[in-house]
């Protein structure tokens, strides 16, 4: 069997790239599912709500 050092590199970063994308699509994954969560546990759906939300409560805070 011919084991080509070099070949074994190179099967190894693509092995490590492959990790590397994967470990991203994980993290991305729990962030928006926790993202998911804290917004059905504010009760809002939208983007819109969430910005509506803050808005309406900044204008609470800048009336005390």
């Amino acid at each position: 069997m011919n084991h080509n050092p070099h070949n074994q590199d190179s099967a190894d970063e693509a092995a490590n790239d492959l990790d590397e994308e994967e470990y991203d699509v994980m993290e991305m994954l729990e962030r928006l599912e926790t993202l998911r969560e804290d917004m059905e546990d504010l009760g809002v759906t939208t983007l819109a709500e969430v910005i509506q939300r803050i808005d309406e409560l900044h204008r609470q805070l800048d009336l005390k």
